[in-house]
This record gives structure tokens, C-alpha cells and sequence, in this order.
């Protein structure tokens, strides 16, 4: 297969992720079985789910500084991803050797997939979620009311994107428990809402 028809192919791979993400992760670990590397998805789904998470993230972002112009809002569609892609980049390698320690058998590759997974599916999420934030900006243009509806959006993606990577955990290793996953995230809450805080991404 040739690097467009895998491009094409990894594209199509974000719809599934994003209504089957359990199977999108069981279909990459078992690629090395016999049998199954027709069924894997290709390399290029690591980068192409990449990718949709920051335009994703990059167009809620955009949104939100609709009432201070142009500028801002350019400044605030780079914020958005480099803050949420800066918390998972450096919780990620505690997910995978801790998780290690713990008796995990997953392979660095799937445990970035289930994160990438986790953080694309987020992505869509935000990006649905950018009518609601045009909406409130125009209607109700005060400081208090952005503030609200951004956060309710932030905080309801999070749970969203929390369940994704408990099912996609227990999914992969349903024999173990997910009490670390779960204490990873809430680490990426409180890493991400620092980053947030940094970069004034909620000075609204």
C-alpha cells in the first residue's frame, strides 16, 4: 500500500477511534500475531490522530477569545493545544513505566495509541462543542458567562475523555485494575490546568 491509500486509510481510522476506541487499540497490539496484520491499522494513524487533536483543540481555542479580535484569537488557537499537548506529553512516560512496574505487558506503541486515542476523541469533542461557545459568546458577551460555558465544556470533555482511556485500559487488560489510569489522569488534570493557568489560555 502505497503512503496516500495509508493516509486515506488512517484517516478513515479517526471515525472508528472515535466510535469504537477499544478495538482501534485491541487491533493495534495485535498486529504481530499471525493473522492480524491485515486488520491493523497502519503507523500513520499515531501522526493523523495527532494531528486532529490539535486542529481540534486549535479551533475551540480560536473560539474562544471571539470578543477580543483577530489577535488574541490566533494567540489563544495555539494555547489551547500547546497547553492540553504539553500535560499528556509529560504524564505520558509515567503512564507507561509505572504501569510497567505495576505488571502491565502493554508495549510503549499501544499505550501511546490509547492516549492518542483518549486525546483525539477529546479533540472532537471540543471541536462539537464550538457552536455551544460561538453561541454563549454572542448571546450573553460577558466575562462570567465565557468563563462558565468554557469551563463546563473543559470539565465535560474531561470525564468524556476519562472514560475513554478506562475502556480502552480495561479493554487491553481487562484482568487488571484501573486504579493507576485513573490517578494518571487526575495527574493530567492538575499538570494541564497548571499549563492552562501559564499560558492565561481561561483569561477570559
Amino acid at each position: 500500500m502505497d503512503i496516500a491509500a495509508e493516509l486515506r486509510v488512517s484517516i478513515r481510522e479517526i471515525g472508528f477511534a472515535v466510535r469504537r476506541p477499544e478495538e482501534l487499540a485491541l487491533r493495534w497490539r495485535a498486529r504481530r500475531e499471525p493473522g492480524h496484520e491485515q486488520a491493523a491499522p497502519s503507523t500513520l494513524v499515531f501522526a493523523v490522530l495527532l494531528v486532529n487533536a490539535v486542529v481540534g483543540l486549535a479551533a475551540y481555542g480560536l473560539t474562544m477569545r471571539m470578543h477580543a479580535g483577530a489577535g488574541p484569537m490566533l494567540l489563544s488557537a495555539v494555547h489551547a493545544p500547546l497547553a492540553a499537548g504539553a500535560a499528556w506529553t509529560i504524564a505520558l512516560p509515567a503512564l507507561y513505566i509505572i504501569n510497567s512496574a505495576l505488571g502491565s505487558k502493554l508495549d510503549f506503541s499501544t499505550t501511546l495509541l490509547a492516549a492518542l486515542v483518549t486525546v483525539s476523541f477529546g479533540a472532537m469533542a471540543m471541536l462539537a462543542s464550538v457552536p455551544i461557545n460561538w453561541f454563549f459568546a454572542l448571546a450573553a458577551p460577558s466575562p462570567a458567562v465565557r468563563l462558565l460555558v468554557n469551563g463546563v465544556v473543559f470539565a465535560g470533555v474531561g470525564v468524556c475523555m476519562a472514560d475513554v482511556l478506562l475502556r480502552v485500559v480495561r479493554a487491553l487488560e481487562p484482568e487488571r485494575p484501573r486504579t493507576f489510569a485513573f490517578i494518571w489522569l487526575v495527574l493530567v488534570g492538575v499538570i494541564g490546568g497548571e499549563f492552562f493557568h501559564l499560558l492565561g489560555v481561561f483569561s477570559l
